[in-house]
């Protein structure tokens, strides 16, 4: 099977993680694989495999230019191709193959006052949902939570498959992490929108530090690039301590491994997520986890060795990070075999493959 993978979001956040990892997986299978976007990116992921042509393209995704200019030559290589694969919800104009596109969470419609998004912004993001969704053999989503609020608003009328998130491979070791690594610092990693609730988190930290704790909030990113409409967030930071409160700036990859194998704890107090993974990354790496009761967390880490709080709520929150953190000594965690397994993106590869394959074959 000959199969042609957008790869124009290669360097996009959570997005970018997971075309990576996955092609990481593709590649190294019998099927043969166009890969579109930046050529110089591509190349480092490609090497000298013969089972792969690269192909140039700027164009950018969910553009009027995808929509109604997108290359001819390029849309008639893909079209050569057995199926289009993409690791989001865009489906470039003139494409005639079996189209299959991930759907990582539908947030916009389901918790709008989550959001920034305009009335407006809403109606974009629908038509771009219903048209992937339209165009689609398959859509492909992260959880079974995600699943169902697609069906929600999408309705039944293309099959919606799970291939869950998974930990990025320079996380995933079989290394045990070592007692007399912690810090006692307090991780809070991922996009800081308002969705991931660093508002209450701020709350809890500052109303813990009041009754004695000592321990040091660290968040994942750059304080100057801090965008967001949640005044709420930005009134916190503003008063905030910076030798109490700090930010990482943007990091490599093996400078972020240091923080979540050496942090106290991590805090993911979001309020909707697809999957969330954060919380799996920092447990991979010895690092407990402090995490908001919602259904996705529910579904995903209810085996794992977390601790739950109730999602909004900035005093549960104060009262756990207490009682984990106040006047203990951080201390590693050891997943068992079977859950440092459940997640792998060679399985979420293969699901997405052998999904491929089912049609391409039926």
């Amino acid at each position: 099977m000959r199969i042609a993978v957008d790869c124009r979001m290669l360097e996009a956040s959570g997005i970018g993680v997971y075309l990576r990892e996955c092609l990481a997986y593709f590649l190294d299978t019998s099927h043969e694989f166009l890969l579109f976007g930046d050529t110089a990116k591509l190349a480092p992921l490609v090497g000298e495999r013969r089972n792969v042509e690269v192909a140039a393209c700027d164009t950018r995704p969910f553009s009027l230019r995808e929509l109604f200019f997108f290359p001819a030559a390029l849309a008639k290589k893909i079209n050569g191709t057995d199926a289009y694969f993409s690791p989001y919800f865009n489906v470039p104009a003139g494409i005639t193959v079996p189209v299959y596109t991930t759907i990582h969470d539908i947030i916009f419609p389901d918790r709008p006052e989550l959001t920034s998004i305009s009335k407006v912004g809403l109606m974009a993001r629908m038509w771009f949902y219903r048209r992937a969704f339209r165009r689609s053999k398959t859509v492909f989503t992260v959880s079974a939570f995600s699943k169902s609020r697609i069906e929600h608003h999408l309705g039944r009328g293309t099959p919606v498959v799970v291939v869950y998130s998974c930990c990025p491979r320079y996380l995933v070791s079989s290394d045990r992490p070592g007692r007399g690594q912690k810090t006692g610092d307090i991780l809070f990693a991922g996009n800081i929108k308002k969705h991931k609730g660093l508002a209450i988190l701020l709350r809890a930290f500052f109303a813990a530090q009041e009754c004695g704790l000592k321990n040091r909030l660290v968040i994942v990113g750059d304080k100057d690039n801090f965008r967001s409409r949640d005044e709420e967030t930005l009134r916190e930071l503003e008063y905030a301590d910076p030798r109490a409160v700090c930010f990482t700036g943007r990091i490599p990859d093996n400078t972020l491994k240091t923080y979540f194998t050496q942090s106290a704890l991590l805090v993911q107090s979001s309020l909707y997520e697809g999957f969330g993974l954060p919380p799996l990354e920092a447990m991979m790496c010895g690092t407990k986890a402090l995490i908001s009761d919602i259904p996705v967390f529910r579904e995903i880490y209810g085996d794992f060795p977390v601790v739950f709080f109730k999602p909004g709520d900035a005093g549960d929150l104060q009262e756990k990070l207490t009682d984990l953190l106040y006047d203990k000594d951080p201390e590693s965690i050891h997943l068992t075999k079977s859950l440092r397994s459940r997640y792998t993106y060679e399985k979420t590869a293969s699901s997405i493959l052998r999904e491929m394959a089912a049609f391409n074959h039926g």
